[in-house]
């Protein structure tokens, strides 16, 4: 990868002086040594290793304070101020990710089953069933349940539930009022994400009265950035939870962040 992107940019590794990296799980020593050790041995100069998480804030608020919300095939939020760095949500498919991708894909199915259950003799499925259905090549309402019921093994592929976002969104825009209902409400959750990253800036013990009024949102993430309903739903809760924040109304790229980095040292 470091090759493909020195041969783009014609210059030779050996020339660079000075390097950002953006990694998941920097904060572990091991995984510090092992980054540290494996790109010492193919760039030259000074090396910068960042959470990729720091690299979003970054590449949004060049250093300075604000909350990023991350909604991709998990979810979570971030924020900075001069007192540190806050956190909520990133617990995983299971446990959280509210408003992400699978949690998208697994909530379309479950609303629309409950609807299922309440239809009237003789109708089959809905519509946002039938997309699903469609879109994992399966035959019938029995073979989506016995599928996304499957875990993951040696001998079978779990379901992936975050690529159902896409289809869910299909379906909103075609009218599906419980695919609506689903994104409005992954929307809401990643405001509501937001809201408990501002009020822990809010509460920390040196934190100024000024810098929390006037906090910058950014996000990043395939569901925010391509998913109008998520991130319009998004903005409107955040207008009635936190009046005074501003929202951004495009999606940042995490390598600004490493650039403007590696650039100030």
């Amino acid at each position: 990868m470091l090759a493909e992107v020195a041969d783009a940019a014609v210059v030779s590794l050996g020339q660079v002086t000075r390097t950002c990296f953006g990694l998941t799980g920097i904060s572990s020593p091991a995984v510090r040594a092992w980054a540290s050790r494996a790109l010492c041995e193919s760039v030259a100069g000074e090396m910068l290793l960042c959470g990729d998480e720091e690299i979003a804030l970054d590449a949004a608020f060049r250093g300075g304070p604000g909350i990023l919300v991350v909604a991709g095939t998990g979810s979570n939020a971030i924020g900075r101020s001069a007192n540190g760095h806050f956190g909520a949500g990133g617990w995983g498919p299971v446990l959280g990710d509210e408003g992400s991708g699978t949690w998208i894909g697994l909530e379309a199915i479950r609303t629309a089953l409950h609807a299922h259950d309440g239809m009237p003799l003789g109708d089959s499925s809905t519509s946002l069933l039938r997309e699903i259905e469609r879109h994992w090549k399966l035959n019938s309402l029995g073979e989506l349940v016995a599928y996304g019921n499957q875990r993951g093994d040696c001998d079978h592929t779990a379901p992936d539930f975050a690529s159902l976002a896409p289809v869910v969104a299909h379906c909103a825009d075609a009218g599906d009022a419980l695919a609506v209902e689903v994104l409005t409400r992954a929307g809401e959750q990643l405001a509501e994400l937001v809201a408990l990253v501002f009020r822990k800036m809010s509460a920390a013990p040196a934190a100024t009265p000024a810098e929390p009024a006037a906090i910058g949102v950014a996000f990043t993430g395939s569901v925010l950035a391509h998913i109008n309903q998520v991130r319009v739903a998004m903005t409107a809760r955040l207008a009635v939870l936190l009046p005074a924040v501003r929202v951004r109304q495009s999606p940042v790229d995490p390598l600004e962040g490493a650039l403007w980095r590696a650039r100030r040292g």
